[in-house]
């Protein structure tokens, strides 16, 4: 698995994955799954994180950001894995691991597969089949970028609708609501690997570009096609 403090590419967007250990649902109850969010938000405000997107599931998180500097992401989600752990464990009187070791990062290429990224996460509690629709889960960022506050709101929407390739908000948020709900509609919301387990998403030039940037790190990863102008680095 790839880590996101060892692949730093300023500006680009990772989508990171982390599980909690052994796959335990040590998120279910709201008020865990609403510690980790206080503690993203926090990130933000200490460290500048850019977020884009996320969701907390029972048992793990999907995160999309924007590497903005060096020590960003690993010292937010340093910080938000800890705290989430350490509140728990204190609360529940627990010892031992929260989270699995490694969380894993993909790098995304923007426009076209940014945004199918950005629905990939949009539908995670739809797929589990908990939910119909994004908006009814307690704890994802469908909400918050369909109706953003005015305050301690941690979607960076700004960049969101600009790496999308849109012009202004409006437009984006009308089209964000009509994607989600064809990819329900159509029963488009399967679950796809790629954007979990693989180390880069994107065109091909994307896709090579990402590896000759990893350096000696993306020596021996291989590029698969899986379909039209979608390559991802294994």
């Amino acid at each position: 698995m790839a880590r996101a403090n060892r692949h730093h590419i300023p500006g680009q967007v990772w989508h990171i994955t982390h599980r909690c250990h052994k796959k335990e649902f040590l998120l279910k109850f709201s008020k865990d799954r609403r510690c980790w969010h206080s503690w993203l938000f926090e990130a933000k405000k200490r460290f500048g994180l850019k977020i884009l997107n996320y969701v907390v599931t029972s048992n793990h998180i999907h995160l999309l950001v924007i590497d903005s500097g060096p020590d960003v992401i690993p010292k937010s989600l340093q910080l938000i894995a800890g705290r989430t752990a350490q509140e728990f464990n204190q609360r529940k009187e627990r010892k031992g691991a929260f989270w699995e070791d490694r969380y894993h990062a993909t790098a995304i290429e923007r426009n076209e597969h940014l945004i199918r990224c950005l629905i990939y996460i949009d539908l995670n509690m739809v797929r589990a089949g908990v939910v119909s629709h994004p908006s009814e889960w307690d704890m994802c960022g469908f909400n918050e970028i369909q109706n953003p506050p005015e305050r301690y709101g941690v979607i960076d929407i700004s960049n969101l609708w600009s790496l999308c390739g849109f012009p202004d908000p409006e437009q984006f948020s009308e089209q964000h609501r009509q994607w989600v709900q064809e990819a329900i509609s159509n029963g488009k919301n399967q679950r796809e690997s790629c954007w979990t387990e693989s180390i880069a998403v994107g065109t091909i030039g994307f896709v090579e570009e990402t590896k000759a940037k990893l350096g000696i790190k993306g020596m021996g990863r291989r590029i698969e096609e899986q379909e039209a102008d979608r390559f991802v680095l294994r």
